[in-house]
């Protein structure tokens, strides 16, 4: 059930901007690269992505447990 309120939710969400940092790196790094390389790069950066979404819905999830404890903690 969490992850189904969760993932609905996740639509509502708007991704963020890269971080100047972050483009100050990658673009000249793939400006680099050949075809089959942006490719492998590409879809690494898609690991990190989804590692990233798997991190922040298992953090959902217990934020969730831990507020239903407190509140049936509260309610005793």
């Amino acid at each position: 059930m969490i992850d189904m309120i969760y993932n609905l939710r996740v639509g509502d969400i708007h991704a963020a901007e890269f971080s100047d940092e972050f483009n100050k790196l990658c673009i000249p790094f793939e400006n680099s690269l050949s075809e089959e390389q942006i490719d492998v790069f590409h879809k690494i950066l898609d690991c990190v992505s989804d590692t990233a979404a798997a991190e922040m819905r298992a953090a959902h999830k217990v934020g969730f447990k831990d507020g239903a404890t407190v509140m049936g903690e509260v309610l005793k």
